[in-house]
């Protein structure tokens, strides 16, 4: 599987999510990280919603990656999906078996 259907199945399956979540005002913290983590080592995907429009949400995006060793799968508007870095892994790793051209 190419990053690109990695990405395409992830955002597949954040569709139904809610932000869990929520960047504020405060902006970015460690209890914010440990948080995020936190969530991620439960759910593997999450969605984090960004609630001031005064920073950038790539630049927030990169941030959380480099603090919570994640990786961002889409940041559109105000929200970030957000996969932990070993489910990333398997699916870029992932193989189809016995496709046929049919």
């Amino acid at each position: 599987m190419t990053e690109k259907d990695a990405r395409k199945e992830l955002m597949r399956r954040a569709n139904d999510l809610s932000p869990t979540v929520h960047v504020g005002k405060d902006g970015l913290d460690e209890g914010l990280f440990e948080e995020i983590k936190n969530q991620l080592k439960k759910n593997r995907l999450i969605k984090i919603k960004i609630l001031s429009r005064d920073e950038d949400a790539k630049a927030i995006a990169a941030s959380i990656e480099e603090a919570t060793d994640s990786v961002a799968v889409d940041v559109r508007g105000g929200v970030i999906v957000l996969t932990d870095r070993r489910t990333w892994n398997s699916l870029c790793q992932k193989k189809f078996r016995g496709c046929s051209d049919a």
